[in-house]
């Protein structure tokens, strides 16, 4: 393992500490929301977001982003899900 791809265990330990970046609304996955929600990515490489209701969705949804943006889905609990742009190795 290269010491510069983080594993899973330590990209949910940092994101136990982030507050979320981005909040997906009542409008959803919009373009607008996928322009800052990337360009987050880009800047921070871990990026939290939390749902702001789509209730029934947000387990579809959180799979959705992480294939759209290309990043990976670190973890999804409760109203929050967590994304990291990067080479990551599992565990």
């Amino acid at each position: 393992m290269s010491e510069t791809q983080p594993t899973m265990r330590q990209l949910k330990s940092r994101a136990q500490l982030a507050k979320p970046l981005i909040k997906l609304g009542k409008n959803g996955a919009s373009p607008e929301f996928l322009t800052e929600f990337n360009s987050l990515l880009t800047r921070h490489q871990l990026v939290k977001i939390r749902f702001e209701g789509h209730k029934e969705e947000r387990k579809t949804l959180s799979k959705e982003l992480a294939t759209t943006t290309g990043s990976t889905l670190v973890q999804q609990v409760g109203h929050t899900a967590v994304y990291h742009l990067g080479a990551v190795v599992k565990e």
